[in-house]
């Protein structure tokens, strides 16, 4: 079969490998169709940040099963299937309160195992969502990034009727944005530092849009003042400023979820942590995207979304091809962020 193999040298090669066969009773080999590029996904391209070379990664695919192992009586083949990626211990503290995503014993498909990126898959029978009848098996690659920011709403015990701040309106952003709107979110405004994202945040239904590279901080809280109750900050940008900005730009006792991963350290000035007191405001850590009943309300409500067809996926695909085109798009990127969505398609 083909597999896009990332190597320790930054390189992406497509390369034959074997088709993985089922080992365990639980196991289910997939058919891939659709796969995504994950922006976590880059450092471990370029950065050396995978946790072994070579590898396959991919943790955001959908496909059809095409064999079960003996324990699995619950899906068959053919059925369309997307990733849940991570796999808890489920007999861990953390898993018996239903906290799957603070495992500690986890494994990961496509980061600490083989991943999607390829023609088959055997993955556990948990690491698989059944995707509902009606839904484009396309649509099922994006239910994990869906889901990410479904997560932060989860934990923020829900959107409706609140005023929805989304700071950095990369891919997982817009999707957040969206499913703010589709959930009965009062207002949705996103922020960025690039102004064709926020074009095309407004052509996907924003509220209003600021560009915070043009703007400071005590200017866009001036324009939210309209909307500075009840408000809910994403932070999805992951960068030491876009944090920083969220506290600033906050109402009184907003909520502020914090979704972005930083990879460079957080030092907050004296008046900015002075904001999260003297605005009572409330801050979220928000990590992966599972909650009980495994994986979690936030599947089901992405699958729902999805084949309601209240989310717009198209706009934010930057790139599909198949396994040439799609290493060669990956391998374009030299390690910057993705400018939408880089998906590989396969027959």
């Amino acid at each position: 079969m083909k597999s896009v193999v990332i190597h320790a040298e930054g390189s992406v090669r497509v390369e034959e490998r074997p088709v993985p066969q089922i080992q365990d009773a639980d196991d289910v080999l997939v058919r891939i169709v659709c796969s995504g590029l994950c922006g976590s996904d880059i450092p471990r391209i370029f950065a050396k940040g995978a946790h072994y070379y070579p590898i396959t990664l991919g943790h955001e695919f959908s496909g059809y099963v095409e064999a079960t192992g003996s324990q699995v009586d619950d899906l068959t083949p053919g059925d369309a299937v997307a990733c849940v990626p991570l796999l808890p211990c489920f007999s861990c503290p953390q898993c018996e309160k239903g906290y799957f995503s603070l495992c500690k014993q986890y494994q990961f498909v496509g980061s600490r195992s083989e991943g999607g990126n390829a023609e088959f898959i055997v993955v556990k029978r948990a690491n698989l969502y059944r995707l509902p009848a009606d839904m484009s098996i396309e649509d099922g690659a994006f239910i994990e990034p869906i889901t990410v920011g479904l997560h932060a709403f989860h934990l923020a015990q829900g959107c409706e009727g609140k005023n929805v701040v989304i700071v950095g309106a990369g891919t997982i952003g817009l999707l957040a944005m969206q499913c703010a709107q589709a959930l009965g979110a009062r207002s949705v405004t996103a922020i960025d530092i690039n102004e064709d994202k926020l074009a095309l945040a407004s052509s996907l239904g924003a509220t209003q849009v600021f560009n915070s590279k043009t703007l400071s901080a005590a200017e866009i809280h001036a324009g939210l003042q309209e909307n500075r109750f009840e408000q809910l900050i994403l932070e999805t940008a992951g960068t030491p400023q876009t944090v920083s900005l969220a506290i600033d730009i906050a109402g009184p006792r907003a909520q502020v979820a914090l979704v972005g991963t930083l990879h460079h350290d957080l030092t907050l000035s004296a008046g900015t942590f002075g904001q999260i007191l003297r605005k009572e405001l409330t801050l979220l850590g928000s990590w992966m995207n599972y909650s009980a009943p495994w994986p979690g309300v936030e599947w089901e409500t992405a699958a729902r979304l999805l084949t309601e067809k209240k989310l717009q996926l198209a706009p934010l695909i930057a790139h599909i091809g198949d396994s040439e085109s799609f290493a060669h798009a990956i391998q374009s990127l030299n390690g910057s962020p993705m400018q939408g969505k880089i998906l590989l398609r396969l027959g």
